[in-house]
């Protein structure tokens, strides 16, 4: 999957968001300060490219509408970034974090889910 750029995301996020929706909904619902509507209307045609966006013309008007999820979207640029930046390594991941970034629930939280995660795979 590829990676978003900034501009990208920000109208993906939009999109996400809405749901669906026209060119003009998108537009407005961009927040300010706000990108001139033909750039909007250029990074929407970029992400039904790129696999993001479809649409589906009612007439002369298009609604747009995810064709990924955001959390697909997440899940993936998370695994590209830990591989890319953390050596593919879990570990070196959390301890990127001090002792001041993570509170003790934060870290009973990550416990637990880790937990989760070897039952799960204990259970295979």
């Amino acid at each position: 999957m590829k990676v978003l750029t900034k501009a990208e995301e920000q109208v993906m996020q939009v999109i996400w968001q809405m749901g669906k929706g026209t060119m003009g909904e998108i537009y407005d619902n961009i927040p300010d300060p706000k990108p001139a509507y033909n750039t909007v209307a250029t990074i929407v045609r970029i992400l039904e490219k790129k696999g993001f966006v479809q649409h589906k013309a009612y007439g002369r008007v298009f609604v747009y509408s995810p064709k990924i999820s955001q959390e697909e979207y997440s899940r993936n640029f998370l695994k590209n970034f830990v591989r890319k930046y953390f050596d593919r390594s879990l570990k070196k991941l959390i301890s990127a974090f001090s002792d001041e970034d993570l509170s003790l629930e934060e870290l009973k939280e990550a416990e637990e889910y880790i937990r989760l995660l070897i039952n799960k795979k204990s259970q295979k």
